[in-house]
């Protein structure tokens, strides 16, 4: 007793858990939460939305881009899975018929719980800059705030933070103005 050694996680584990929680694989660890909050919803679907008119449809915007919800991610052993995720057309001409990624994103956009921040803006962002992801955004719909980080180097350097209801252009998507306040929904009484 007491030798016993956990043994790490597979992705079949990942495929036995319920369909209400979202599982990803870190350094062997299976790591299980559960569907977000509303606040957390809005605020990647307002987003998820500007993006993919302007970014992935051409609406209002350049184009040149695949921008998916909630894609999987396979590095290696780790298995992640990010609120959103872009893929440069160049990069990627056409989204390859299958279950998950290999291919590291360009941009990957984390929304922030009180249950993942911690994990997102530590393990995942390491994992992430291993992997090549370019640009990292980090959405607080507690504090109201996009956090913009861009990879130099194999580091992340912060390219601004921005507040409220600010109207910003930010790396990679600078070629639309995004409207910050459209992503917190007034303040609901609870339940």
């Amino acid at each position: 007793m007491g030798n016993e050694t956990k043994r790490p996680a597979t992705y079949e584990d990942l495929l036995a858990l319920p369909e209400h929680v979202v599982g990803q694989i870190i350094d062997g660890e299976l790591i299980v939460m559960p569907r977000p909050a509303s606040p957390h919803t809005v605020a990647h679907s307002v987003m998820l939305s500007d993006l993919l008119s302007a970014f992935q449809r051409g609406r209002g915007g350049p184009g040149g881009w695949w921008i998916l919800d909630e894609p999987e991610l396979h590095f290696g052993k780790d298995v992640l899975v990010p609120d959103m995720a872009g893929w440069r057309r160049e990069r990627m001409p056409q989204i390859p018929r299958v279950p998950y990624f290999t291919l590291a994103p360009d941009w990957v956009c984390e929304v922030l719980s009180p249950s993942t921040a911690s994990l997102d803006r530590k393990r995942k962002r390491e994992l992430y800059a291993r992997e090549g992801v370019t640009h990292v955004w980090l959405i607080d719909p507690d504090t109201r705030t996009l956090e913009v980080f861009q990879r130099h180097n194999g580091k992340w350097v912060e390219r601004g933070t921005w507040s409220g209801d600010a109207r910003i252009r930010a790396e990679p998507f600078e070629a639309v103005e995004l409207e910050l306040g459209a992503l917190w929904p007034p303040e609901l009484d609870a339940p």
